[in-house]
């Protein structure tokens, strides 16, 4: 399987590394041979037949700054230059999350799709702007677009509403879909921390962002949910279909009010007759109610009833797992036709 690896941050290079630490295991039990031939980032790419080395690539990463710096590499190329020029089976869009326009990702995952390559992304920001489109247009070109990583990292959330449920109906999903605020509404709890507070140990422990506004104003989560929504209850919306409220006004006694009631308040997205983010309280007692830097997803089905699904939501090493699941379906499907 040939790979270009758009996005050489955090998840890409863990994706590496995974790659390389996993290759034998990876073709003796699944058949499946990874060979990446280009790496791009926003120095450049690097570009190998019949495919790169990754440890070098890391380490000219490491170095140089840039994936250009490697022995293979060409500085200034174009991510989209490099889609339509190399011969690849799959493009792999791990570039960070833009939810105001969906770019660069958006144009990359349109041009690999029209291309007829298959896509395998962890970027939120083009999913929440236009996934019933992509969708429409992977099946158009009989390619895949598979996205696991984008909703609860390595925890397999959709893929469990997808394929575990789909003999029944979801009436209803409902999560705690981001470890920042999760982590934030915790320590307000247990500490008796401010808002405020709080987000600086966040900061201070690598849980957020020096800018948190996508998480803390409940945009991450909303992209998520939007997710969820469209695949796995089929509503076809986008970003602006969504009401989204985050925790910045979550104030410590509204926290303290609702623990002297047995309850937490959590940032929930949630789809149902109506699609949402807010903060809601739960019953402390209820198993959706996580704490710390967890993910948790209840999902609610017509026949078989409420369950959930709880695992860590984010890190780099647990995404990239997505992508490889990601890529075993590519390859279990290559000989066969995505859509009916």
């Amino acid at each position: 399987m040939r790979i270009l690896l758009i996005g050489f941050g955090v998840v890409g290079q863990s994706f590496a590394k995974l790659v390389l630490a996993r290759r034998s295991e990876l073709m003796k039990v699944h058949g499946l041979n990874t060979r990446v031939v280009g790496v791009v980032d926003k120095g450049g790419a690097a570009v190998a037949s019949p495919e790169l080395d990754l440890a070098e690539v890391l380490d000219a990463k490491s170095s140089g700054g840039t994936v250009a710096a490697s022995k293979h590499g060409i500085r200034n190329a174009s991510a989209l230059d490099l889609i339509s020029e190399l011969d690849v089976d799959v493009v792999v869009e791990t570039t960070p999350t833009n939810i105001k326009t969906g770019q660069p990702g958006l144009s990359h995952i349109e041009a690999a799709l029209k291309l007829k390559r298959n896509v395998v992304t962890t970027n939120k920001g083009p999913l929440a702007l236009a996934l019933p489109e992509l969708v429409e247009l992977a099946r158009y070109n009989n390619v895949a677009l598979l996205f696991s990583g984008t909703v609860g990292g390595g925890t397999p959330i959709l893929d469990f509403g997808k394929r575990c449920l789909a003999s029944d109906r979801l009436v209803m999903v409902e999560g705690i879909l981001n470890g920042t605020t999760n982590f934030i509404l915790t320590s307000m709890e247990a500490e008796g921390k401010s808002f405020n507070e709080a987000l600086e140990d966040a900061k201070k422990l690598g849980y957020a962002e020096a800018d948190p506004t996508l998480d803390v104003e409940g945009w991450d989560t909303a992209c998520k949910t939007v997710i969820i929504a469209n695949w796995l209850m089929g509503r076809e919306v986008t970003l602006k279909d969504l009401t989204v409220e985050g925790i910045t006004h979550v104030t410590k006694s509204e926290v303290e009010g609702a623990k002297r009631k047995g309850k937490s308040v959590k940032l929930v997205g949630r789809v149902a007759e109506r699609i949402d983010v807010k903060p809601r309280l739960i019953d402390r007692s209820d198993p959706l109610c996580i704490s710390g830097t967890l993910n948790a997803v209840r999902f609610v089905s017509q026949y078989a009833g409420d369950e959930i699904i709880i695992g860590k939501g984010a890190g780099g090493m647990e995404t990239a797992s997505a992508i490889l699941r990601d890529l075993l379906e590519v390859k279990y499907h290559m000989s066969q036709r995505w859509y009916g």
